[in-house]
């Protein structure tokens, strides 16, 4: 039944027609919307309308959350699940936006800045400045928002370990071989590799996985030659054969 409800109110949300405003912030702030094929296009479009009805925005460190906020950053969101599903972000309830990177509280003078960082209890904080850089640069290789909503699917299954809740059993062995050999030989610091995937990657497995989703999004062509594994199982997940 509450599936039911659920798939009749996101119907309604979908059904409203975005604003004029929205897409203007789509195409000031998301330019790989305007690369889409029309149908392609309305589905996030419908996502975005989603996420925004029901992921709850609070402002952070003086910043005023605004429709450019929202959308903005649901459109990040949205581009992960286009060919998946936006119930994969059900968990997620929470995105805290700061206006640039922060520190956490309590944090000595000499800890790093953090520009973003996805919870296990269904929060995501972000850095505006850090989502606006991302995609706005959309061949660098780096979009925070990306990374941060990667982490939220890969949480989806229970646990941050890289491994998102694939789409057949028969994928999960496939998924880790290639996984942990692209990990091996971003922490043995190869350097074809390095020259598409950050030095972060090689942190953990999660990060590995979150780097990995940066790059398949922002420079699909550089990661499918220098790591055409990796590519094709990041292919077989975020863009699944019907």
């Amino acid at each position: 039944m509450l599936g039911w409800w659920r798939r009749r109110r996101r119907a309604k949300v979908r059904a409203l027609p975005l604003p004029a405003a929205w897409t203007e912030i789509l195409a000031r702030n998301a330019p790989f919307v305007d690369r889409l094929p029309a149908a392609e296009r309305a589905r996030l479009e419908g996502d975005v309308q989603v996420f925004i009805a029901e992921k709850h925005f609070i402002a952070a460190g003086g910043i005023e959350i605004t429709d450019e906020i929202r959308v903005t950053i649901a459109a990040a969101a949205a581009r992960l699940v286009l060919h998946l599903d936006v119930d994969r972000y059900d968990d997620l309830t929470e995105i805290v936006v700061y206006p640039g990177a922060y520190k956490h509280p309590g944090a000595a003078d000499g800890d790093g800045a953090v520009l973003g960082e996805a919870h296990s209890w269904g929060v995501v904080v972000l850095s505006w400045d850090a989502v606006l850089s991302g995609l706005r640069n959309p061949r660098d290789g780096h979009d925070t928002a990306a990374h941060e909503f990667a982490h939220v699917l890969d949480r989806a299954d229970g646990t941050f370990d890289g491994a998102p809740e694939l789409h057949a059993g028969d994928h999960y062995r496939p998924w880790a071989a290639v996984m942990q050999r692209g990990f091996d030989r971003l922490r043995g610091r190869d350097k074809q590799l390095r020259k598409v995937l950050r030095e972060y990657g090689a942190t953990n497995e999660a990060e590995f996985f979150a780097v990995a989703t940066e790059a398949y999004f922002e420079r699909p062509d550089d990661l499918r030659r220098r790591a055409p594994e990796l590519f094709d199982e990041l292919e077989r997940f975020y863009r699944p054969r019907s």
